[in-house]
């Protein structure tokens, strides 16, 4: 439930002035805003200049209308330029803080050196651990202060009295540090 069916609208801003909402109508896929999708839209306008912002979001109708939305990347004809926005939130009435339009700075690679690297690690690292958030799986995290786990189980039931057994019957020994 990712995807909307709503009207999604997007203004754009640099040095120049902005283009205003536009409602983004005609993607190059068959069906918009679809879970997991990339998008691609032509807006025309006139040049901008440096871009700084964007202000996207949709009308909140249709069913199931909240969207995720990951980032914008705005690419300049003129002057061959990527102009990445990210968001990484819902624009969802329902869900986070409830907004359905989100106010978006330029992500500037030389304030945010590595930030596409760091993205990348952040993906793989979900990808590996993402097992541990399925159905059925009981997590278990040892607190260090307590000397016990901490379980939480698939039906939502947290145990964080501090057992100091772990499912395996295993006790655990305290360690002194000089």
């Amino acid at each position: 439930n990712a995807g909307t069916e709503a009207d999604v609208s997007i203004s754009v801003y640099g040095e120049r002035g902005d283009t205003g909402s536009r409602q983004l109508l005609r993607s190059q896929k068959s069906k918009k805003f679809l879970k997991g999708q990339t998008d691609i839209f032509a807006v025309e306008a006139v040049h901008l200049g440096c871009l700084y912002k964007i202000v996207i979001g949709h009308n909140g109708l249709g069913s199931g209308n909240g969207w995720f939305l990951d980032k914008v990347v705005i690419k300049d004809p003129v002057t061959d330029l990527d102009y990445t926005f990210l968001c990484h939130r819902w624009l969802d009435q329902g869900q986070d803080d409830g907004k359905i339009a989100r106010e978006l700075p330029v992500t500037d690679a030389s304030t945010f050196p590595g930030r596409q690297e760091l993205e990348l690690k952040r993906e793989k690292t979900w990808a590996a651990e993402k097992w541990k958030f399925q159905k059925g799986i009981t997590l278990q995290f040892y607190n260090r202060l307590t000397h016990g786990f901490i379980c939480l189980y698939p039906d939502g039931r947290v145990d964080a009295l501090g057992d100091k057994k772990n499912k395996y019957g295993e006790v655990l020994k305290k360690k002194m540090y000089a």
